[in-house]
């Protein structure tokens, strides 16, 4: 939890970039697993941790513009549940520490958003991403479940992403807390990785670095050997000698603040020199994207030079043909890099992305594109000081999809399919690292890793931490 200061400030900085009316915050419920009382980890929402810092089940909080009122609705615990879990500071004394002074029974909000609904007034309300949202907000404003997405507040979305998409000095020590849990657990899977062991050996050690240094991970660890898989959760797979495992994972602290890491490496002590030449290429367009990260610079743009860099290592190994920027315009290189560069990080690893894209990663003149593989850029616009970024080239040879594009005449001008047959076993190779844009340029986040695929190498050779 931040300063009771850091809070009000941005509730102040939130208020005055909005109009009329109440803005309704829902925090997040308990969610059970197979009974009530057997539940997930909590999670609270991350804009109610951004405005408000308490992070307990229950809650939901009102900010009134006319009125100048700040409202936390929620309810002291009773005395069976203080007999299972124990005392806490009264919801009182909370709300005190992120400066909010008045607090109200969970049952009171219902009848305050309908006195002001009687009154004519509008209630702003954020996209629901929980069904139990979708009910509550349809039973408070007596509308159908299905017209509640279409009823949701523009103007508090955009309010939230001008202010959440600009990290602070505190939330940037945050994030360098989580990255640095999260640099911690690529060095052990990179340093325990052996023949015979399987993926979820890797997961099981990954996961206990991050629950014994903060709260949780930020999103389930992907550790696969099938890395051209861009989100496989499935672990039951052997190493074995001449794989490669790609391990994408990230720590989230207590703060709510995400990392967000991918090393690829052999499970030799060295890769193949396919695999070496490939992993290069990859490298090369991560080192091209980074060497552009400054402020006003388009991050599409950014993206564009990244898939170039693909293109031309891969007409250097043969596997393309033709010239760089007609493949990329083609839209060619999707075949081996469908997804986006990157995205924003910060209490969400893909930050606010439940906010809308095209709110968060656009604007009104660049729209998000709908084009395979375009259309997995999550953020377009120009980057400013105090945006959190990952950067995360790969490329993956998917057997269905190269099979598909090549049933279809697809990218002919661009591909050789008879030398890509060499690469349909191939799997992937993704790089990711966390930046911090500065004033002029940008800063990594976190302790070094092992990037290069010589330093790779060392590592696996000498297990000994840069």
């Amino acid at each position: 939890m931040f300063s009771e200061e850091e809070y009000k400030t941005r509730r102040k900085k939130l208020k005055e970039s909005m109009g009329e009316g109440l803005i309704l915050f829902l925090g997040n419920d308990e969610c059970s697993i197979n009974s009530k009382d057997n539940t997930y980890p909590y999670r609270q929402d991350s804009s109610f941790i951004y405005f408000f810092g308490l992070q307990i089940p229950g809650l939901n909080a009102l900010i009134d513009l006319e009125e100048d009122k700040e409202i936390i609705f929620g309810d002291n615990l009773t005395i069976d549940d203080v007999v299972f879990m124990g005392p806490i500071e009264s919801l009182e004394e909370q709300a005190h520490k992120v400066g909010v002074t008045s607090v109200r029974p969970t049952e009171n909000l219902a009848s305050y958003i309908e006195n002001s609904i009687g009154k004519g007034r509008q209630i702003h309300y954020l996209p629901p991403y929980r069904p139990e949202h979708i009910l509550k907000l349809s039973d408070l404003f007596n509308f159908s479940a299905t017209a509640v997405s279409k009823k949701v507040s523009v103007e508090f979305i955009k309010a939230v992403v001008k202010l959440r998409s600009i990290k602070s000095n505190a939330e940037i020590e945050e994030i360098e807390k989580a990255v640095n849990t999260t640099v911690q657990m690529q060095y052990k899977a990179m340093e325990m990785a052996a023949p015979g062991m399987t993926e979820l050996d890797l997961f099981g050690a990954i996961q206990n670095i991050a629950v014994a240094n903060g709260n949780s991970t930020s999103f389930p660890p992907i550790v696969t050997i099938d890395g051209q898989i861009l989100h496989n959760h499935f672990k039951g797979n052997l190493l074995k000698k001449g794989d490669m495992v790609l391990c994408d994972c990230g720590a989230e602290n207590f703060s709510g603040y995400a990392g967000d890491l991918t090393r690829t490496f052999p499970i030799n002590k060295t890769f193949s020199v396919k695999q070496k030449e490939i992993y290069d290429i990859v490298y090369k367009s991560y080192q091209a994207a980074v060497n552009m990260l400054k402020p006003k610079q388009k991050f599409i743009d950014v993206h564009l030079r990244a898939c170039k860099e693909l293109v031309v290592g891969l007409i250097e190994l043969g596997l393309m043909k033709g010239d760089p920027d007609k493949a990329v315009e083609s839209g060619a290189h999707t075949l081996f890099f469908q997804c986006g560069l990157g995205h924003m990080m910060g209490l969400d690893v893909h930050d606010m992305e439940n906010l809308g894209e095209q709110y968060v990663g656009y604007t009104t003149d660049l729209k998000q594109s709908k084009d395979f593989g375009f259309k997995s850029l999550r953020f377009g616009r120009a980057l400013e000081e105090g945006m959190v970024f990952t950067v995360e080239p790969g490329i993956y040879f998917i057997p269905e999809l190269i099979e598909l594009r090549k049933s279809e005449n697809k990218y002919m001008e661009f591909i050789n399919y008879d030398k890509l047959e060499e690469y349909k076993r191939f799997g992937g190779i993704r790089l990711e690292d966390d930046f911090l844009i500065t004033s002029s340029a940008s800063r990594l986040f976190g302790a070094k890793l092992p990037t290069t695929s010589s330093e790779i190498e060392d590592f696996r050779t000498s297990k000994s931490s840069f």
